[in-house]
């Protein structure tokens, strides 16, 4: 992707603009947050609004110096990033871009690693707490916190008769050798322990529960069922699908003289979600747990912890297979609930077109994944359809971004009336859509804070919003 399509998209987990160089502790944070990170570009002469208002060219091999220097200065390890200009749009910018370091976790010299180490969330820089530097740490050693032994927990204390169960019902057979290849137990001293993959597989820990809720409407005011499951692995997967499934409709079709009864969402989609969240989800946060909601619009899986640090979105979409938790991945895939590394997300999304679904949203947001799947919306979404083809929109809604096939019927509705009318309200977003104002009101903050479409001008009554750029 050439630098001014990245631009367009805005700043994210590998980009941030500055309008003119930053304070020397700012470049470091950005730099070290980076290499700790999926690596990044920091471009100078993009202000917030992505405008590309370039640089002076006086001086530029100072310029490119002195950053150099800030960065060997204040940052250990010693980070090497590539320091270049680009001609855009008549305009000079200059890069630095770094890559992902080997040698984590990287630091402020005058902080410290505990004080001074830096990751990137989102499209900021965040100061890491001492869980995420054990990570970072982890990382270094090719080894992830399902495969760190427990000394904490006696083995003889565990209950395995659900995991042998799961390999039983597919033909397969467990021993305490094998238990050992999978790295689920380890043994030092002539003294068994059980690795993390074994205590999350069995439920051990009080935050491998889930939790469900069916809501009223669209939004989280009043709920009509809540479930909590704190069991195995296993149980907790298949608890949490039926739950889905008692929540959205069952549709019936007549072929051949057979009635074949599907769900409103394929099932097979659902529960690749599902399987994601489980086996991707940052184990090490004790303080969250897999969250599943379904409302009359969408059905919601959230799973604590962003993306694994090397890679991003794209590289996902792209197929790109990046485990966090590499013994539990590997015990779905002995066990045939993974199909085949790294087609997951496509498939569900594929999946979802082909029963003529929205394409599901699938979005690291802060420190966390979210998974939306749309529910059929018989009353609107005809409406909508019809709407965008007799507007022409293709042509014009990739004038104002480069992500126009993520967008969803409603917001492409929403910015074609701003293309028509240089700028929208709440009140008129809602007569528009026929959503409620609350449901608006995240479609336009979506627009703004994640997507930077739009931005939002005006206070109180007076609030509407237009086009960023």
């Amino acid at each position: 992707m050439r630098l001014i399509e990245q631009i367009s998209l805005g700043e994210s987990k590998t980009l941030e603009f500055k309008q003119e160089l930053p304070e020397n502790k700012k470049i470091a944070k950005t730099v070290i947050s980076f290499s700790n990170t999926a690596g990044g570009k920091l471009i100078i002469g993009v202000d917030d609004d992505r405008n590309i208002v370039g640089i002076e060219e006086e001086n530029i091999f100072e310029l490119q110096d002195k950053i150099a220097s800030i960065i060997y200065d204040n940052c250990t390890p010693n980070i090497i990033p590539e320091i270049y200009t680009v001609n855009c749009e008549g305009k000079l910018l200059l890069v630095v871009e770094v890559f992902r370091g080997n040698l984590l976790p990287y630091y402020l010299k005058s902080e410290g690693k505990n004080q001074g180490t830096y990751i990137r969330v989102g499209a900021s820089n965040r100061k890491a707490e001492y869980e995420n530097i054990l990570e970072l740490e982890r990382q270094k050693r090719n080894i992830g916190f399902d495969e760190e032994v427990n000394y904490d927990i006696e083995f003889e204390s565990l209950d395995l008769t659900p995991l042998y169960e799961s390999f039983k019902s597919v033909g397969k057979t467990l021993d305490e050798k094998k238990l050992e290849n999978l790295k689920l137990i380890k043994k030092e001293s002539n003294k068994t322990y059980a690795t993390n993959a074994l205590l999350i597989i069995l439920g051990t820990f009080s935050h491998t529960s889930v939790k469900c809720a069916r809501f009223k409407g669209i939004t989280m005011d009043m709920f009509i069922d809540k479930k909590e499951y704190q069991s195995d692995i296993f149980s907790n997967l298949e608890n949490t699908q039926n739950f889905i499934l008692n929540h959205i409709n069952l549709k019936g079709e007549i072929k051949a003289l057979q009635r074949t009864d599907t769900y409103e969402i394929p099932l097979v989609a659902l529960r690749e979600a599902l399987i994601n969240a489980f086996i991707h989800r940052d184990y090490t946060n004790s303080g969250r747990d897999i969250k599943v909601g379904v409302y009359d619009d969408i059905v919601n899986i959230v799973s604590p912890g962003s993306f694994p640090n090397t890679i991003t979105k794209e590289d996902i979409e792209n197929g790109r297979s990046e485990t966090r938790n590499k013994v539990l991945a590997n015990i779905f895939k002995e066990l045939g609930l993974i199909e085949q590394w790294g087609s997951g997300i496509k498939r569900i999304k594929t999946l979802c077109l082909e029963n003529h679904l929205k394409e599901p949203m699938i979005e690291e947001k802060s420190d966390f994944v979210d998974v939306e799947f749309y529910r059929p919306q018989d009353r609107k979404t005809d409406d909508y359809e019809r709407i965008l083809p007799e507007m022409n929109d293709y042509k014009r809604l990739r004038t104002i971004t480069n992500d126009y096939e993520r967008l969803t019927i409603e917001e492409k509705a929403i910015l074609i009336y701003i293309l028509d009318n240089q700028k929208i309200t709440r009140k008129e977003a809602v007569k528009l859509t026929g959503l409620q104002s609350t449901k608006v009101y995240e479609i336009l903050k979506t627009l703004v804070e994640d997507k930077k479409i739009l931005k939002r001008c005006g206070n109180g009554r007076s609030t509407y919003y237009k086009v960023a750029k």
